[in-house]
């Protein structure tokens, strides 16, 4: 029931507030500027809520996240190596999924703790914060393992989906 009340009490009022023009567009310049170093494409993805159809059936949010991992593309570069970062505002929840190319380079845990850390940004109204060093988390992750061979193509968006 809490669930339930959670998305019904969400407006989009509230995910402007969240994530207005300004964070977009810091959001999408931390994103090119990584991606300018490395061979990774990272699509970051907020939601606000869900219909009600999609939380009673009781919906999990790594669906979600999966679904918008293929309408996204994420999938779709030339390495393997997308990255979708997946944030359900109202629950304050945060998924990371990445393509197969990332196998190996990070355990669950690795995944884990950036999650949590930008849901504990959240809670405390942090956003653009926590949107931003988690993306950075990742910059330097995919640097790393995949750095820029020089011949470096822009393969899918980086500003980020704003839903509902």
């Amino acid at each position: 029931m809490s669930r339930l009340l959670t998305h019904l009490l969400h407006t989009p009022m509230a995910t402007r507030r969240a994530f207005p023009p300004s964070v977009q567009e810091a959001i999408r310049k931390t994103v090119a500027e990584g991606e300018q170093t490395h061979r990774g494409e990272i699509r970051f993805v907020v939601e606000g809520d869900w219909p009600l159809a999609d939380v009673l059936s009781g919906k999990a949010v790594r669906d979600r996240a999966l679904e918008l991992f293929g309408l996204t593309r994420a999938w779709d570069t030339a390495d393997n190596t997308g990255i979708l970062v997946y944030v359900l505002l109202c629950e304050h929840k945060v998924e990371i999924l990445a393509d197969r190319g990332l196998n190996g380079i990070a355990d669950a845990a690795t995944w884990a703790d950036v999650c949590a850390a930008m849901t504990a940004a959240f809670r405390g109204g942090r956003y653009e914060e926590g949107s931003l060093q988690a993306i950075r988390t990742l910059n330097d992750l995919l640097l790393r393992h995949f750095p820029s061979d020089g011949h470096n193509p822009n393969e899918l968006p980086d500003l980020p989906i704003v839903l509902r």
